[in-house]
């Protein structure tokens, strides 16, 4: 019933994946809801701002995804994504590569999906 915005919800996690790659902020900042706060594996809580800064500033360097067993759960305007998600990336000067249980949510404004998460 909701394939198609299922669909949707993952090309735009998909999309916001390669424009970290990237460092496209302007993509970034477009499809990350503004509000949004980023909890990195540490532990540590980012703003929006916070985030975006640090990946155009080079402390936060991504290279490469991939994303195992997407669950995408779509109710009106809200979603949400669970996958594995695995990234070889450089954060704060140390280089790996980590596979993240992802608890992603969206929301739906004007027609387009943003990411977000509180």
């Amino acid at each position: 019933m909701n394939s198609a915005e299922k669909e949707k919800v993952l090309a735009l996690y998909k999309k916001m994946q390669q424009a970290m790659i990237d460092k496209d902020i302007g993509t970034l900042s477009s499809i990350i809801k503004d509000g949004t706060v980023f909890t990195h594996m540490s532990g540590k809580k980012q703003s929006k701002e916070e985030y975006l800064g640090e990946i155009a500033d080079g402390t936060l360097n991504y290279y490469r995804y991939s994303i195992e067993n997407p669950v995408i759960r779509v109710d009106g305007d809200t979603a949400s994504l669970t996958a594995d998600v695995t990234l070889k990336a450089m954060v704060y000067g140390i280089s790996g590569s980590w596979t993240l249980h992802v608890n992603a949510h969206f929301t739906k404004e004007n027609g387009n999906w943003l990411y977000y998460n509180k």
